[in-house]
């Protein structure tokens, strides 16, 4: 698979450019500080991207890796008002 293989979906970045090939995410990465460069997540990101490159993969393994690598100090917090049961709203046929 050629490095100017689009992703299905761009990925956005924070100063409101999008990403669109794998060529444009490699470029990215390699414009980085070389501190952040080499932290453990855009290392991950470069291994999933050579591998879709190289090898073949789907190009949402390489979105995966840059997505995760660009939100690693985003803390995801659960809200438990936002889940919904589900406890008592379907009755089973053998119940009826």
């Amino acid at each position: 698979m050629p490095w100017s293989t689009s992703f299905e979906d761009p990925i956005p970045l924070p100063n409101g450019r999008r990403l669109l090939t794998l060529r444009d995410a490699a470029s990215h990465i390699m414009k980085l500080p070389q501190a952040e460069h080499s932290a453990p997540e855009w290392q991950a990101a470069m291994e999933a991207l050579i591998l879709v490159a190289e090898k073949g993969g789907p190009t949402m393994l390489a979105r995966i890796g840059v997505m995760r690598a660009l939100n690693r100090h985003v803390e995801r917090v659960f809200n438990p008002d936002l889940k919904k049961h589900h406890w008592g709203k379907r009755k089973l046929k053998r119940d009826q």
